[in-house]
């Protein structure tokens, strides 16, 4: 299967207006952003555990990483509530579920295969005070991408011009870029290149954002 898999193109994706898709376990529903593959895929999705689900045990061959959106994610690790962003490497392993239910962004098969660095963060707390209204939070930096968390006051812009490619999640609020409105739970994906230019609306936003990792874009090799 291939979704939005021309890394050379500008890609916008409204989630909530997507069918929810159920995966191989029940109880387990996804909103399938970009991918490259069957069931063992470079992935970007949305998923939705119902209350009581749980996802087989698995290793991540090809590294895993999440943000739970709502709800609280858990497995034998611990619970992870909304705003946990987590990097499961390469050679981890879990079985994943959650009792009450959750929705977590979540990304397979995109980790430097040397990538051993496992960690689990709560994005918010790293927050610097906002330079013209925007506050932001390194999560996480390696040679291959920057992962950052921002907070957007009412009406400021974000610009982002980073090499290799940039990727967004909106989790609150609105912005609008390159002609479109991005509202709660939209991806935007922009080709190697290409700057970000971000205004927030009225009631500001938050942004999951990831850069220089599209150049490093390759299928999975199970």
């Amino acid at each position: 299967m291939e979704l939005n898999a021309d890394f050379r193109k500008r890609v916008v994706v409204h989630s909530d207006q997507i069918a929810w898709t159920a995966s191989p376990m029940p109880g387990v529903d996804r909103r399938m952003l970009d991918r490259i593959g069957g069931e063992v895929a470079r992935a970007t999705s949305i998923v939705r555990y119902a209350p009581n689900s749980k996802f087989s045990a698995h290793t991540h061959t090809g590294g895993e990483e999440f943000i739970v959106l709502d709800g609280v994610f858990q497995d034998e690790h611990g619970d992870f509530p909304t705003g946990t962003y987590v990097r499961n490497p390469p050679t981890t392993s879990h079985t994943p579920g959650s009792d009450a239910g959750c929705t977590i962004f979540v990304k397979l098969w995109q980790f430097d295969p040397d990538d051993r660095t496992q960690f689990r963060k709560t994005m918010a707390d790293d927050l610097a005070a906002p330079v013209d209204g925007v506050a932001t939070a390194e999560l996480h930096r390696d040679a291959f991408e920057v992962v950052t968390y921002h907070h957007l006051d009412a009406d400021a812009a974000l610009t982002n011009v980073d090499a290799g490619g940039i990727e967004v999640l909106v989790l609150d609020g609105a912005i609008t870029e390159g002609g479109d409105t991005l509202t709660k739970n939209a991806w935007l994906r922009l080709p190697a290149g290409t700057p970000l230019n971000a205004v927030a609306g009225q009631d500001g936003a938050k942004l999951w954002i990831k850069t220089g990792h599209l150049v490093h874009a390759k299928a999975p090799n199970p």
